[in-house]
């Protein structure tokens, strides 16, 4: 089996032809098809497999004629006479609740450019992709619209993450489980770089491996963006990667035919190497994986209306922010996994599902259990939720089994299997066996690996029988020893019975040392979580029993929905909560006050964590959605102490050309959220009007951005106006920068992320 090759860069080549600064490369398949064909063939010529389209960011939100631009860009890839692969950017928005793009928006978006050009194609290329959810909409939008192979690649940062806080292994989970036939990593890093990242992929992903790294990393000379790699130095590190193991390599920023020649002659005698299936049974968030079947899992329990009256009025009065508050509260009591479950009769549950799982997953990191009966509200959720969920639940029954099991494959989830059919639930353990053997070999039938299982034997109440217990402790042990994963809604064991807890918590321990990989409890019971921790420390899988002493040392009660103090509901992102908080100590503090004491304080906290890698983007995000509304309640109550707060002036803007402003409004909400006056010029600036804007507003600091590498050139010249012409200073980010390259190109300060802008804001006016 030989290793397939992709071609390299496209827009600076096209530059070197003429493309103007500030023009968009893909325009020209329609204006000068004759200079992009001649691309291809040099591609060709050089020995590609596959030649990419010229249609990176062909979609609707940039051409109101994309269709007739991605059709010419496959024709014009057809020409040369290989593999052609439909090539797929990122939309250049950030998906809500993030940003303001829908999720479903986005499905359509990458939908339109794959009707387009899938007749003339032969491969799906999705790539520079830094969010899992976009990654999500545009393999939807693949599966559902063609029946192509897909190559999912993404683009990580120094500390091998996504934008949004994904791990190699969280974004592979994701690929994967949506049904990617390649996974792969491109953009961001020479092939130095990238050699623990493909160690990684082959670590926890099964699929075929593509890496496209770039000639190096980039420098400014006279003007112009070069790689610092030589065509001999890439291909010899592009040799490096190819032993690791992977099946498809090619070039991306400052790759050139000669680069991608070099690399072919310098890997073609190394063979392809199969991934390796791997086995392992994984759920996963937008930021976070949980591995079944190592250490139990602990799965919160309390979004659920059963037996819940406050609950059941939450969800009566639409009331998403108590359901936020749930989420936040079980995950600092130590839940790995939530359960969320809104089903009942007085509401539309197939709406409110999926509006509950994306509120929860706005606040937390973890990954979600989607409990319903209603298949309906089911794939709502499922097409909704980012990340490979847990799906609570199917049965033995053949009703339930055909219809959970094409959502489960759809979008990738692991199934809770509940061993009961037909006939009720057994009494006896071969009784429930029979019925997990038989929801195996359906799965299997609708391509779900058994990895992917996860059953539940079924704890029924020991009041009304008191040999249940001892059924289903058995019925876990049998199914542990055949290496199958096993999970338990524990408290139903004591359903009747006075002090419950006791009983519960005893049992919990049994089930755990019978081979529980998951339980549904309550995390916020203390008893429970002692008895959780000390099993885990007994059992060996508590390194140094550092969790068990962390455990015993937290003496904080237990901190349910609807408690907690301002700096808190911050830090947990619970907007309604916070501005509730605010009206409140308004009563009686200072707003001037209020903000030193509880909204600084907050911002600067969950800054520290985004920087730790402990709170993630969409976290981050949700934070200051929180302070945002605290101040919106002080502003209203004390408009002039409020002005007299406000920073300094800033000029933001992503350069000419750009079209990609996901860090750049990032940068944006949280500068504001610190009290800097933002003055936002949008996507696609002009460098005169940035200097214009400056002059205007007499902002002395401009925040430029800039992900594509043919845009650079356009930040190095608004630079230069800016310095010449005004006294303000420059700070600059975005993918394609470095420390060094910001420093070429003469900004006064570089921004590694958003809050790295703050912090540097900060230091300007302090």
């Amino acid at each position: 089996m030989k290793i397939e090759f992709f071609d390299g860069g496209m827009g600076s080549l096209l530059q070197a032809s003429g493309l103007p600064r500030g023009t968009a490369p893909d325009s020209w398949n329609l204006s000068h098809p004759e200079q992009v064909l001649a691309v291809h063939k040099a591609y060709a010529a050089a020995g590609s497999d596959y030649i990419t389209t010229n249609t990176f960011g062909a979609n609707r939100l940039r051409f109101e004629n994309c269709e007739a631009i991605v059709k010419a860009g496959v024709e014009l890839a057809k020409q040369a006479g290989k593999k052609v692969a439909l090539d797929l950017g990122p939309t250049g928005k950030l998906l809500a609740p993030m940003g303001e793009l829908d999720f479903e928006e986005a499905v359509d978006i990458y939908a339109q450019v794959i009707r387009a050009g899938k007749a003339g194609a032969d491969a799906v290329i999705i790539e520079t992709v830094s969010d899992t959810y976009e990654m999500k909409a545009a393999l939807l939008a693949a599966k559902e619209n063609c029946d192509l192979p897909v190559f999912a690649s993404f683009i990580f940062d120094e500390s091998g993450r996504l934008l949004t806080g994904a791990d190699v292994q969280t974004a592979a989970v994701l690929a994967e489980s949506l049904g990617a036939d390649v996974i792969g990593v491109n953009c961001g890093f020479g092939p130095k770089q990238f050699l623990e990242l493909v160690k990684e992929l082959r670590r926890y992903s099964s699929l075929p491996i593509l890496a496209q790294p770039n000639a190096g990393l980039p420098e400014s000379i006279n003007g112009k963006t070069v790689y610092n790699l030589t065509v001999e130095e890439y291909a010899a590190a592009m040799r490096e990667i190819a032993a690791l193991g992977v099946s498809y390599l090619g070039g991306c920023c400052g790759t050139t035919p000669d680069h991608i020649a070099a690399m072919i002659g310098a890997c073609r005698d190394i063979p392809a190497q199969a991934n390796t299936v791997k086995t392992n049974s994984y759920i996963s968030s937008y930021s976070t994986t949980v591995e079944l079947g190592n250490t139990p899992v602990v799965i919160g329990e309390r979004i659920n209306p059963t037996g819940k009256k406050r609950f059941k009025q939450a969800l009566i009065e639409n009331d998403i922010s108590y359901i936020s508050n749930e989420a936040t509260a079980q995950v600092a009591a130590g839940a790995a996994v939530l359960d969320v479950n809104t089903g009942l009769p007085e509401i539309d549950e197939s709406t409110m599902l999926p509006a509950a799982v994306t509120a929860v997953q706005g606040v937390v990191h973890t990954p979600l259990q989607i409990d319903t009966a209603n298949t309906k509200a089911l794939e709502a959720a499922m097409r909704r939720y980012n990340g490979k969920a847990m799906l609570n639940s199917v049965t033995g029954k053949r009703s339930s089994m055909e219809k959970v099991f094409p959502i489960a494959k759809k979008y990738g989830a692991v199934c809770v299997c509940l061993l009961l059919d037909e006939s009720g639930i057994p009494a006896t353990v071969e009784g429930r066996l029979a019925i997990a053997r038989r929801l195996i070999e359906t799965a299997k039938s609708y391509g779900i690996d058994k990895k992917d299982l996860i059953f539940d034997p079924l704890a029924m109440t020991i009041s009304t029988d008191s040999n249940n217990a001892n059924i289903t402790l058995e019925t876990l042990r049998r199914l542990h020893a055949e290496g199958l994963h096993t999970v338990l809604g524990v408290s139903n064991i004591s359903f009747g019975l006075p002090n419950r807890e006791a009983i519960n918590t005893a049992f919990f321990t049994l089930a755990m040392q019978a081979g529980l990989s998951a339980g549904i409890i309550n995390p916020l019971s203390k008893p429970m979580m002692n008895a959780y921790y000390a099993f885990v420390a007994l059992a060996g899988k508590d390194e140094g029993c550092a969790a068990y002493i962390a455990n015993a040392q937290d003496t904080s009660p237990a901190v349910a929905a609807g408690e907690g103090d301002l700096k808190q509901y911050i830090l947990r992102g619970l907007s309604k909560e916070a501005a509730a908080q605010t009206k409140e100590l308004l009563k009686t503090t200072d707003s001037l006050e209020l903000i030193d004491r509880y909204i600084v304080p907050a911002l600067d906290e969950a800054g520290m964590q985004f920087e730790k890698k402990t709170l993630f983007l969409p976290q981050l995000l949700m934070s200051a959605d929180a302070a945002k509304a605290a101040f919106d309640e002080i502003k209203a109550a004390m408009p002039v102490a409020v002005a007299e707060q406000q920073g300094g002036k800033i000029v933001i803007a992503t350069v000419e050309g750009d079209i990609h402003d996901i860090g750049k409004n990032i940068v944006k909400v949280l500068l504001e959220n610190y009290g800097f006056n933002v003055i936002d010029l949008g996507k696609d600036v002009p460098c005169e009007a940035v200097v214009e804007a400056v002059k205007e507003t007499g902002a002395k600091l401009v925040g430029l951005s800039a992900l594509m590498t043919t845009t650079v050139p356009s930040m190095e010249k608004t630079i230069k106006l800016l310095h010449a012409g005004t006294d303000a200073k420059v700070m600059v980010g975005g993918a394609v920068l470095t420390p060094d390259y910001a420093k070429q190109i003469d900004a006064d300060y570089y921004a590694k992320d958003a809050m790295a802008g703050v912090n540097i804001a900060k230091e300007f006016y302090k």
